[in-house]
Order: C-alpha cells, then structure tokens, then sequence
C-alpha cells in the first residue's frame, strides 16, 4: 500500500487557507458591525464568482430563476510526454457537455455526458444561505450533488446498480472584498461498485473503500472587470487500502461577459465528474503530470 504522506499536500497550506478565510469573514462582520446600519440596507451580496464553475469545482453561485446554461468542458491529456503530443494537446481528450436550469429561485437541476466511460451525470444545487451586505452574514452555503451513471457495455458490471456512483458537497465561500472571493467545500463521494482482488486466502478484499471524504479550497482574484487569476487546492482525506488519489493543485484565468464565462487552467485532474476526480486520481502534481483544461458556459435568461 501506498504510504498516504506521499500523496497529500502539506496540511499547514490548506489549515491556513481556512484560518485565513475565517478570519477574514469574522473581521469584515466587526467592521460592519461597529457602524450604524439599520435592517433595511441588508442586501445580498452579488457575484460572489462570476461563473457556477471554477475549474473542476462547482461555486456557491446559483443563476436566478429562467437561466439556462449549456456547458462544455474539455481536458487534455498530460503534458509529461513534452512535444511527442505536444504536451497534451494531441493526446487523447475528455470531454463533457452539460445542460442546467434554474426553475424557481435558488434551485439549479440539470445534466451531463462525459466522454469518458459515457457518464451521464443528473445534479442539483441548491442556495442555502446568502451573505448578506450591511452586518448580516458573512459567508454563502449552497448544497451540490450529483448521481452518475456510467454507461459502459454491461460486461464491466455484475448489477446494473453497479453502475451508479454518487456525490455531495457543501460549498462555504465569502467575497472577502470586491476584488478577492474564497470558498471551502467539504465533500462525500460514493461508489455502489469498486474494484477488488483475492488475496492469498482465496478471500476477495477490496482495493478501495466505496466512500470517499475530500475538501477543497478555491479563490479568485479579479485583474479587471472582466477578467480573474483563479486557484485552488482539492485535497483526499480518506485513506483506501491501496490506489490512494492524488490531490489536485490547479490555477488560471477566468474571463467573464453577462452571457458567456470561459476559463482556462492547469490542473492534475482528468475526469471531469468530481467523484472520479476525487477518487481515482493517479496524476501526480510532484512528477510534473499537469494538463490544460478549459470550461465554457453559455447563459440565456428565459
């Protein structure tokens, strides 16, 4: 088995991400709090991110009520084999296409296919809190999750259930200051079906455990009022009897209109649907296999 403290990024770097954003939250509630504001100035805070997306990870923004969205996503494959494939380009790529609708406020439903293994993918999002303008309260939570199916020839599968993997995500974020929005998402991923092998006993163990706990830190620091550095950490908790992922360490551009949000990015993740991405990871950020990916959002308000 892997020893798991090769795989995991330092746990003072994502400790202080937290720290830094709690202390920011509860720093900027005094400061609203010392001055006189009466209920009414009480507003939602906008654009906490620009897009529902920043990069593999989903934001705590939910479109308002008749937005419609068409989504492509498309990753490269790893650039470690240098201009053989120039760095990705040419190898082989995944791809997904989405499809999501806002039908009342604060509600976001839709679905997906990914290239890979031909995963259908039905998720809903839902805007619990908002943070509030004027004293009220510092930090948004929204819910995410999903159930995918995978759609290879049925050979793969003892069940039809087999199947089925899902996933759950609670996404904390805080515009901290115009230009500066942070977020923290702690996450389940639940595989129905994993692999297994027989040991030496004739008894058959499993390679990997069927839950799977993550967390993952995000920002975005806007350049402009169109344009953003945006980066982030995904980081494995639970430790698997063997095949531990590997965190995810990513960073790039995100560029924004009122109907169009594209971003581009460098990333270790492959797999597109986050359950995948957070348990099977193999690509190692310490042996240089990053790849490019890039995300387009197309919004119409209907």
């Amino acid at each position: 088995m892997k020893n798991l403290i090769h795989h995991i990024i330092p746990w003072k770097t994502s400790l202080g991400f937290l720290l830094i954003l709690c202390f920011a939250s509860v720093n900027l509630s005094a400061q609203e709090e010392a001055g006189t504001v009466t209920t009414s100035a009480k507003k939602p805070v906008r654009n906490t991110f620009e897009s529902v997306w920043i990069m593999d990870n989903q934001t705590v923004m939910v479109p308002v009520k008749g937005t419609l969205e068409m989504d492509i996503q498309h990753r490269f494959g790893t650039v470690n084999n240098g201009f053989d494939d120039l760095w990705g380009i040419y190898a082989p790529s995944n791809i997904r296409l989405g499809f999501n609708y806002a039908p009342i406020s604060k509600l976001y439903a839709g679905f997906g296919l990914t290239k890979e293994h031909m995963q259908w993918d039905f998720n809903i999002k839902y805007a619990i809190l908002e943070q509030m303008k004027g004293g009220g309260l510092p930090f948004s939570l929204t819910y995410f999750g999903n159930m995918a199916v995978d759609g290879r020839d049925s050979k793969f599968f003892g069940r039809n259930t087999d199947r089925l993997s899902y996933f759950h995500q609670l996404i904390i974020a805080s515009k901290l200051m115009d230009k500066l929005s942070v977020q923290v998402s702690p996450s389940l991923s639940y595989f129905n079906s994993v692999e297994g092998y027989i040991d030496e006993n004739d008894v058959v163990q499993k390679k990997m455990d069927n839950a799977h706990f993550a967390i993952s830190f995000m920002g975005r620091y806007k350049i402009s009022e169109k344009m953003a550095i945006i980066a982030g950490v995904d980081q494995p908790l639970t430790v698997h009897p063997t095949n531990n992922p590997y965190p995810n360490v990513c960073f790039g551009l995100d560029i924004t209109t009122s109907g169009h949000a594209f971003q581009v990015f460098a990333g270790n993740y492959s797999s597109i649907t986050p359950q995948r991405n957070h348990v099977f990871n193999q690509n190692d950020y310490k042996n240089g296999y990053f790849l490019i990916g890039f995300n387009i959002s197309r919004l119409w308000n209907l």
